[in-house]
């Protein structure tokens, strides 16, 4: 069984009269770096917060490690395994030292000092901000606002960190930043849940989600995904700036043989055009 199951979930608020989510049914693996992507309204942020039992749904079903998300009995524990770094760092950032900051979440949780001590280290050494443990967060960029939320979550332990966006306030430096430590993660076997709009950022996941007015529209690997160029386009969603030009190369008679996500893989792309 998948580490995370939704089924037909179907959610909508109560100042609304249409489902933000309608029959949305989605998997993730233990170990795996989805990302899941779609523009503002299509239920992307809804669904990050139904995979840590925040929200419930009206219809259908979560499960987390085969815990059910509506079993009350379960929250604390699904809460523990599956950590949500919310787009705005600020809002998660309780303490005026850094380290005391990450050491909230275990200290809610009941766990020895000694212990606590060894989790905030190594979460913070995870995130490449050991060295600011002592300094207070209001001093520290966007980006290192963002791996010091992180680290917090870290320092908790989960099994699964769920991204909400969060390089969506940053500048270029500062979403590399956070990108570097998703990697991190994914190095160290924490399955990674991105929610993003940026296409740069999605094409590092090892599987896309795409969708729209609340359904999951496609999903399978990056290219396979980006490949499917008019359909994104026909729902005026984003692809990759590399497929970007080579579609508009390919609309121009150009050959292309496999769509490029990355820069790199459009400088060879064009350098094999231009050698012909």
């Amino acid at each position: 069984m998948s580490f995370i199951t939704a089924e037909n979930l179907r959610f909508s608020y109560d100042d609304e009269n249409r489902n933000v989510l309608d029959g949305v049914s989605l998997k993730v693996e233990k170990g795996e770096f989805v990302a899941l992507l779609g523009h503002n309204g299509c239920g992307k942020s809804t669904v990050s917060k139904m995979l840590n039992a925040m929200l419930l749904p009206d219809e259908g079903v979560v499960m987390v490690d085969k815990m059910i998300t509506s079993d009350e009995e379960m929250t604390f524990e699904i809460r523990r395994n599956v950590g949500l770094v919310l787009q705005n760092p600020d809002n998660q950032l309780v303490a005026s030292v850094i380290e005391e900051d990450v050491a909230f979440g275990p200290e809610n949780l009941g766990i020895e000092p000694s212990e606590i001590r060894k989790r905030v280290d190594d979460a913070l050494r995870t995130v490449g901000m050991y060295e600011y443990r002592t300094h207070a967060p209001h001093k520290l960029s966007g980006g290192q606002k963002q791996r010091v939320a992180i680290a917090g979550i870290l320092a908790m332990q989960p099994s699964c960190v769920v991204f909400d966006e969060p390089t969506a306030m940053l500048d270029p430096s500062g979403r590399e930043e956070v990108m570097n430590t998703i990697a991190a993660l994914k190095a160290k076997g924490i399955t990674v849940v991105l929610i993003t709009h940026y296409m740069n950022e999605a094409v590092q996941a090892d599987r896309v989600i795409v969708m729209n007015s609340g359904r999951v529209l496609i999903e399978g690997k990056p290219d396979e995904v980006f490949s499917k160029v008019s359909l994104l386009k026909k729902h005026s969603l984003d692809v990759p700036q590399a497929t970007e030009l080579a579609y508009k190369l390919v609309g121009a008679g150009v050959h292309c043989d496999k769509m490029p996500l990355t820069t790199e893989e459009c400088v060879g792309f064009l350098e094999e055009v231009l050698g012909k």
